[in-house]
């Protein structure tokens, strides 16, 4: 039987090694999975106790048309009850606790703003318009500033887009476009977000670890502590993996492919070089561009055309760089304030931002518990900012240099909490710093990213957030097990092809609401 090699374990990897399985017939005990790092996941990680703090460096939302995800997800047993699948978990999750955000966006003097309306003059609409129109090839090596005058980025709109999504002015036009056209079905419910799903838990307990189990029970090899160095190409016009060359445990070694066996990268990484504070630390930033996920696809990329451009998304980290911070405590007192305030109990009331902030901080109170052992009186949340290299407003000096109890301090002076002192003294703040988190969305041209299946590829398969599939958007579980399912399918020759994207665009209803919402006043 052949064999599949899969570098990397995040839930691009996880999703080809169970459509290799579910679709491509493969057994479980012929495919490999090459992890670099300690623990498995990716960027789909979570970790902690109620003792040392909870962690996790982001948390990614769903919505109803993330249709390879659910179908994937649709064939995996949930870890609560075998009897359904984590599909039916997440759908049933998101009807006892959707979210109706009453209070989306916050101004300078703590005060929750309507954010009904978009606030947009007739010329926002028209560039909005635009851009939507404009062909993605119009579009290359534009950033999104390139395309709106300054006053659309002091909109309502463009202060709940961004913090939803994580762009940037300065960002890629073309994933710009891409986000309009694929989510112009959630314009509708923006300000409150009720579009939006959630897991249950954090991603690595609601999705990672279910899908582990069940590629391991199917006998699937998970290699920690692997550091893929190399892929030997044969010569000739053909795109064929002969060799993947890996090290471990200090020792270098070899495996010769044989005729029918696959090797699917995960080329990149928006956490790689990621780094953690504490309470009373702040994280250092790390740009040293060591992990093995960036130098595998830069030695790939060197060896022929048409592998990508890496440079364009590792090379400009102060273009990529935020920091996110999860707060741990087991006194109530936030939850109760923060629930109160916000008109909303914990678990359904979205994201929060404080607009003006310098750093442009947002909170988010997720369903307790978050994580699946974690005990009843604790509680666990989690913000992030964008401008991390700002001043704050009330800790004047940059996020990047503050410990995580001045940055909750932060947080706690914007909302005006007068039980400042004891919710500082009862938290634990492990701030995280992230140099790629945003760089899939750096500015690119056609071709900067690989194809899934490159041309002329008989072996070599390329997922996740930096392999190209049209129409879909990256920072998207969606879009990894997309790319997955497409590898699958295209070096398999499968005749069952991914569903297509969704185009809500396509749907005069659709539209009708967007418009209509684009001149809410």
């Amino acid at each position: 039987m052949a064999k599949a090699y899969l570098v990397g374990s995040g839930i691009a990897s996880l999703s080809a090694a169970a459509f290799l399985i579910r679709e491509g017939g493969f057994s479980g005990a012929d495919i490999v999975i090459l992890e670099e790092q300690e623990r498995e996941g990716g960027s789909l990680d979570a970790a902690g106790s109620p003792e040392t703090g909870y962690t996790m460096r982001g948390g990614r939302m769903f919505e109803v048309h993330f249709d390879c995800t659910y179908n994937l997800l649709s064939s995996i047993p949930s870890l609560d009850d075998p009897s359904k699948s984590v599909t039916e978990d997440t759908f049933a999750f998101h009807e006892d606790f959707a979210w109706n955000d009453h209070a989306r966006l916050v101004d300078a003097e703590g005060r929750i703003i309507d954010a009904h309306s978009m606030t947009f003059s007739e010329r926002d609409r028209l560039e909005l318009v635009k851009c939507v129109g404009t062909p993605e090839k119009l579009l290359d090596g534009k950033r999104i500033a390139d395309c709106f005058h300054e006053e659309f980025f002091t909109t309502n709109f463009w202060a709940m887009w961004c913090t939803t999504f994580a762009f940037e002015p300065w960002h890629s036009a073309i994933e710009f476009r891409r986000y309009l056209n694929r989510f112009v079905h959630l314009f509708k419910t923006f300000d409150t977000m009720s579009g939006i799903y959630r897991t249950k838990f954090n991603q690595f307990d609601s999705i990672v670890r279910p899908l582990l189990k069940w590629l391991t029970d199917q006998g699937v090899t998970v290699q920690l502590d692997t550091r893929v160095t190399d892929l030997g190409l044969a010569p000739g016009d053909a795109l064929t993996v002969e060799t993947i060359t890996w090290v471990r445990d200090g020792k270098t070694e070899v495996v010769t492919l044989d005729a029918g066996d696959l090797a699917m990268v995960t080329n990149g990484s928006m956490t790689a070089n990621s780094t953690l504070g504490s309470t009373d630390a702040a994280p250092v930033l790390d740009t040293n561009g060591t992990s093995g996920s960036w130098q595998l696809w830069e030695t790939l990329a060197a060896k022929r055309p048409g592998l990508g451009n890496p440079s364009v998304f590792d090379s400009s980290t102060a273009d990529s760089t935020w920091e996110s911070f999860t707060v741990t405590t087991k006194d109530p007192v936030f939850f109760k304030l923060m629930e109160e305030f916000s008109g909303s109990e914990a678990g359904k009331g979205g994201l929060i931002t404080f607009k003006e902030s310098n750093w442009l901080l947002t909170i988010v109170l997720n369903h307790q518990p978050h994580f699946r052992e974690q005990p009843e009186d604790t509680f666990v949340w989690w913000g992030y900012a964008l401008f991390p290299d700002k001043q704050g407003d009330f800790v004047k000096k940059p996020m990047s240099q503050c410990t995580g109890r001045e940055i909750l301090d932060e947080v706690l002076q914007h909302l005006r909490f007068e039980q400042r002192p004891e919710i500082l003294d009862g938290s634990i703040v492990l701030p995280a710093m992230m140099p790629y988190i945003t760089s899939q969305f750096l500015v690119r041209q056609a071709g900067d990213r690989p194809q899934v299946v490159p041309a002329g590829s008989t072996n070599l398969a390329f997922i996740g957030q930096y392999a190209e599939v049209p129409d879909d958007v990256v920072f998207t579980v969606e879009y990894s097990v997309r790319t997955a399912w497409t590898a699958v399918a295209g070096l398999l020759e499968l005749a069952k092809q991914p569903p297509p994207v969704y185009k809500g665009g396509h749907d005069p209803k659709i539209l009708v609401e967007a418009l209509e919402t684009l001149h809410r006043h």
